[in-house]
């Protein structure tokens, strides 16, 4: 129920936020209404056939998903995805962490040009960055080497965690490093056992964000990888321009679940922070 003193405009402007709101969330979603119902299409086709809008079900099938699971070239990628992803986190989430946990510190010198750095991989164009790489790689010869795709994935996921656990970090209380000092306690000992336990939300989260963009990448493996270092996106993105095949859009949706999981996991560990946040208060 609106409340009562509302004029007949802003009654309107009420329901028209919301019809917006509504056709912006429509317009973003689309593509995967679109694209999850066409993966269980029993033609080989990427359209919509008489069948499926008819509800027929002999018309759709789990076909090209079992193909994606037992064809040996989607089989390399997915193992290559989740190889560079896992690694490249783990790399990006210990890089990222150090870096806002320095950053945090009020004797860090020059903090705004750092985080400028630590993040512009998130503002310059990937092309642009991902054509420096392999000119650089280059020189150095580690082009089509595993150590520089895992390198390259970790730079584009490092802001993610910086931003995350800095957003963490600003609502912690640095009396109690002082106290764990004061104790006894080393720094090390210190940031295991009083900061870490603290910012593990955002740790958590910026590494899943880490996860993720490394998952979906495909510009960087266009420039830096060998035919047999092919991820799910690059394999994709080759299927696209070799031969058309539903699969694509099997692989494509379980893009999407994999996502959706973790933005759920992200939005959890959130509410946990939020939850503990006024807890300790």
């Amino acid at each position: 129920m609106l409340p009562v003193y509302y004029s007949p405009l802003r009654k309107f402007w009420h329901y028209a936020l919301r019809v917006i709101v509504a056709l912006v969330l429509l317009f973003l979603i689309f593509p995967i209404l679109v694209t999850v119902p066409l993966s269980f299409n029993s033609e080989p086709f990427f359209t919509f056939t008489e069948g499926m809008l008819k509800l027929d079900p002999e018309a759709y099938s789990t076909k090209w998903y079992v193909e994606f699971f037992t064809d040996k070239k989607w089989n390399i990628a997915l193992k290559n995805s989740f190889y560079f992803a896992i690694m490249s986190t783990i790399l990006a989430t210990i890089l990222g962490t150090v870096a806002a946990v320095g950053l945090a510190s009020d004797r860090m010198p020059f903090k705004s040009v750092i985080t400028a750095i630590l993040i512009s991989p998130m503002i310059v164009p990937l092309v642009i960055i991902a054509a420096g790489m392999y000119f650089f790689y280059s020189v150095i010869d580690i082009a089509g080497t595993d150590f520089g795709i895992i390198v390259a994935h970790a730079m584009l996921g490092t802001p993610f965690v910086v931003i995350t656990v800095t957003a963490t970090l600003a609502g912690f209380d640095k009396s109690l490093l002082r106290a764990s000092s004061s104790l006894g306690a080393n720094p090390v000992t210190t940031f295991l056992k009083v900061t870490f336990p603290l910012i593990r939300p955002g740790v958590i989260s910026g590494a899943l964000f880490a996860f993720v963009t490394s998952f979906d990448e495909v510009v960087l493996i266009i420039f830096l990888a060998d035919p047999d270092q092919r991820t799910i996106p690059r394999q994709m993105f080759s299927g696209l321009r070799e031969q058309i095949n539903p699969t694509i859009l099997a692989a494509a949706s379980l893009l999407i679940l994999i996502s959706v999981i973790l933005l759920f996991t992200i939005e959890l560990l959130r509410r946990r922070s939020e939850n503990q946040g006024i807890f300790d208060s």
